[in-house]
């Protein structure tokens, strides 16, 4: 063979099926590592500044993390390849996890941050894995390969917080500072997951898909062969969208719920927000064939019709834990349809030079809106309550949907 031109279409559905295997496994690894993060980063920021009110700062700091590196990284990817890319994150990660386990040992509350922080950067190359799943899909299997991968985060997502308690075992035996010792897992596994995307990722999956779009109009139609910027900026609203809602109310979900139910807040919670997740990512792949076989734009439709159902839900039983349950389970399930066939259609209206740009800047909206997004609801959650912001949240499916027709190709 003389180049990725050369290639035929079985030999290119081996390198993908096999970048989707190892990118899958990818974000099982790297969810172990955010998972922790996610769970212990509040304990510690509370610990170390000695004020409950400035835990949430952990929180947004892994979010400023990955806006500030989604553009890089994807410019990144685009001069060197998605394993390049990919391998940097990883190591941003490493070293973030290295800072917070000496901000916790010399009890230094901003160099907490600054680890979380990198932790988040790192967090930006897991987000770039489902665009990564794309890059060499036909269009009749880009939505289903990205369902996947996006699946794949709800193992490594659950197993995290799980590893909490074993951690702390292993913490104190190895000596590690207090509330820190799940961490020792998240190395381990961000070493592994450095290590598959150095050895898995060959050929580079972009790499290829951009040499083959170049090549001979004899190889497999991998990329389109058109750009349409209007589809892709309204993909990238339906995404950054739905995003927003859904962190937005989510965030606010334990408070509240830590008024219906004081005398049982964990339980509660820990039930309603493991059932959110499952919704965000255990029915992803569905809803990948789900754009395949429809279409993505009516699949993202179907998504903010769930998003609909949710917040009314809210709003009108806002004094309901079963309610606030259901629509928190809604709420998960509307955001996966609408953020897998978004990805999808972000990636099939943009030729593959210009993909990890644009990519790139969406994930950057994606997560900076959802930080705005998420003080915001605080203070309207202290205004008129949980089913105002609900309501509120309405408004941008509303957006969305209404914007629909402005996708047309």
């Amino acid at each position: 063979m003389s180049g990725a031109a050369a290639l035929s279409p079985a030999e290119v559905l081996g390198i993908q099926r096999r970048t989707v295997a190892v990118l899958g496994a990818g974000q099982v690894l790297g969810g172990v590592a955010f998972g922790s993060t996610v769970s212990l980063g509040a304990l510690l920021a509370a610990d170390l500044s000695g004020q409950d009110s400035l835990s949430g700062l952990a929180t947004a700091s892994v979010t400023l993390g990955a806006s500030l590196c989604a553009i890089p990284l994807a410019r990144l990817a685009a001069r060197r390849g998605r394993r390049t890319a990919l391998t940097i994150g990883n190591v941003l990660a490493l070293i973030g996890i290295g800072v917070v386990i000496t901000a916790a040992a010399l009890r230094l509350f901003p160099l907490l941050l600054v680890g979380v922080i990198l932790i988040g950067a790192g967090n930006a190359g897991n987000l770039q894995s489902r665009f990564a799943a794309t890059d060499l899909s036909t269009a009749d299997r880009r939505g289903r390969d990205l369902g996947s991968v996006v699946w794949a985060t709800t193992v490594g997502g659950v197993l995290g917080p799980l590893l909490l308690t074993p951690g702390e075992a292993v913490g104190a035996f190895l000596g590690m500072p207090q509330l820190t010792g799940s961490y020792a897992f998240s190395l381990v596994a961000q070493s592994l997951a450095l290590v598959l995307y150095l050895v898995g990722l060959r050929p580079d999956p972009l790499r290829t898909a951009q040499r083959l779009a170049r090549g001979s109009s004899a190889g497999p139609k991998i990329a389109v062969e058109t750009d349409a910027p209007r589809t892709a900026r309204y993909a990238m609203f339906a995404v950054a969208g739905s995003h927003v809602v859904m962190a937005s109310v989510m965030a606010m979900t334990p408070v509240h719920l830590s008024h219906l139910a004081p005398d049982q807040v964990t339980t509660v919670v820990g039930v309603t927000i493991a059932l959110h997740v499952f919704g965000m990512y255990g029915l992803s792949p569905v809803f990948g064939m789900l754009a395949d076989r429809w279409g993505r734009m009516p699949t993202i439709l179907l998504g903010q019709g769930i998003l609909a159902a949710s917040l009314i839900t809210a709003a009108v039983l806002p004094q309901s834990q079963w309610a606030v349950l259901v629509a928190l389970l809604l709420l998960g399930l509307g955001w996966s349809a609408a953020t897998v066939a978004g990805a999808a259609l972000l990636t099939e209206s943009t030729v593959a030079e210009l993909r990890p740009k644009r990519q790139g800047v969406s994930d950057t909206i994606m997560t900076a809106s959802a930080a705005v997004g998420a003080v915001l609801a605080g203070l309207i959650l202290g205004w008129i309550g949980y089913g105002g912001l609900a309501l509120v949240a309405l408004l941008v499916v509303a957006s969305v949907t209404a914007l629909a027709p402005y996708a047309r190709r």
